[in-house]
């Protein structure tokens, strides 16, 4: 079990992927850092990569494997940045030395990871999260702060979607195997949205999916991801998500949240959002207007708050838990042809 630290200082930190494609390993030290914490470890399999590390971080240790950090470093805080089907087992590998994890999202790819997860931070005393920075993004900030005014009434369904036309690109995320799926990449931001709106437990789920137009045109062949994957999430209260990823929808639908309640129906765009209610009249008022700024700096700023002063965590493995548990079952349902029920609400 960590030692509590006295100060944000002292929670050293590492980063497990210090790779090119968009430079998230510097990305999430520094954020750290900004956040008070220390920059400490870089674990890369890449050797040429190990040493932009050196030069963005004079000083700090470096590793080629993740049983080489556990083992030999006193890293307190270490985040997972590599593709979606090793989160789990390098989490769990740090997490049994010891040491607090935070996993890029998805949390993981199946319920059984999570799971596992879960009780590995429980048994050894330590902290795990998930990088759901996008929970303070702008876009949901202005969504919820609508709705808790009452602007839509009861939310009745949110359409959540996203995608286009286009060969996905030869790379892991297109690979269904390590990505998880075409679901799993931005449907797990467009799920952690809704269920920010949506107070609910959720009862079932069934999942579609199309799969053979583009797996011909790339190196995965069969392990491509789906062409376009579908979900539909219903909750207690008789809400429900849809929630649809495609690379074959060739007139895609504006914005990526629609929200329908009782009162008024709220579109969200990145540009902006749109709220829509009947006037008194019969006639349609719509109000249009800009997000606030999105405010991702109060992820690594909370864990810091919380593993020096107990504050509560804001993404707690379980509510991380939520958006994979959907997924993972979506992928069952699209497989069996049936709705499944939940095992976590």
């Amino acid at each position: 079990m960590p030692s509590k630290p006295a100060s944000p200082k002292d929670i050293t930190v590492g980063v497990v992927g210090y790779g090119g494609a968009f430079n998230m390993g510097k990305q999430h030290l520094e954020e750290m850092r900004k956040a008070g914490m220390t920059p400490t470890a870089v674990v890369e399999v890449d050797a040429a990569r190990l040493e932009v590390a050196k030069k963005d971080f004079p000083g700090i240790e470096t590793y080629a494997t993740v049983e080489e950090l556990a083992k030999s470093s006193k890293v307190s805080l270490v985040t997972i940045i590599t593709p979606h089907n090793t989160h789990a087992p390098l989490a769990l590998t740090c997490l049994n030395a010891g040491k607090h994890v935070v996993c890029e999202k998805p949390f993981a790819i199946t319920t059984e990871e999570c799971d596992q997860m879960i009780a590995a931070a429980k048994k050894n005393g330590t902290m795990v999260s998930t990088y759901h920075n996008r929970h303070w993004d702008g876009c949901i900030l202005k969504a919820v702060e609508l709705a808790q005014a009452g602007a839509i009434g009861d939310i009745i369904r949110i359409d959540a979607h996203m995608g286009g036309h286009g060969q996905p690109g030869d790379w892991w995320r297109t690979s269904k195997s390590i990505s998880g799926g075409i679901l799993y990449d931005w449907g797990v931001h467009l799920l952690e949205y809704s269920l920010q709106l949506i107070k609910s437990d959720v009862t079932e789920v069934c999942g579609f999916a199309k799969k053979g137009f583009w797996a011909d045109k790339t190196k995965w062949k069969a392990d491509t991801n789906e062409d376009e994957g579908f979900a539909i999430v219903r909750f207690a209260s008789g809400a429900w998500i849809s929630l649809r990823i495609s690379s074959i929808d060739a007139n895609p639908q504006r914005g990526f949240l629609d929200i329908t309640g009782t009162k008024g129906s709220l579109l969200i765009d990145w540009g902006g959002y749109e709220l829509t209610v009947p006037g008194e009249k019969g006639q349609t008022v719509i109000t249009k207007g800009k997000h606030p700024d999105s405010q991702g700096h109060e992820f690594y700023k909370n864990i810091a708050d919380h593993l020096v002063g107990g504050a509560k965590l804001v993404i707690t493995p379980e509510w991380a838990r939520r958006p994979i548990h959907i997924l993972d079952l979506a992928g069952k349902s699209a497989i069996a042809g049936k709705s499944l029920p939940t095992t976590y609400k």
